[in-house]
């Protein structure tokens, strides 16, 4: 059975930080391709970075910059390190994993909110 837990999320003023982590199970993780997606309230979930078992990492424009992707072989966990956090980042963000970066992901965790606010 595969499990991606995520964890992390919270509240943060605009400019903040936060570093969401996701450990998965049930995977030879190292082969897969994993990777951050968002949904805000009304949209579509979109992608946020991917990072393949080849090392190749790959950023949304509206996150480059700011946002970096970072995986653990040896934890089985990815992380989102989230840097100068605006209100439009505000979603519930989700943890997902693919043997080969496709949309949408074999695999999905639950989620954990995000929230951008003064």
């Amino acid at each position: 059975q595969v499990q991606l837990v995520e964890s992390g999320g919270g509240f943060v003023q605009p400019g903040g930080s936060l570093r969401l982590s996701c450990v998965a199970s049930g995977i030879i993780f190292s082969r897969y391709a994993m990777g951050w997606y968002r949904q805000a309230p009304g949209k579509q979930r979109e992608l946020v970075a991917t990072f393949t078992s080849g090392g190749t990492t790959n950023y949304a424009d509206s996150v480059k910059g700011r946002f970096t992707i970072s995986r653990d072989n040896a934890k089985n966990t990815v992380y989102l390190q989230m840097n100068s956090l605006k209100p439009e980042d505000t979603a519930i963000y989700y943890c997902g994993a693919d043997r080969w970066a496709r949309w949408p992901p074999d695999y999905w965790g639950q989620g954990t909110q995000v929230t951008v606010s003064s």
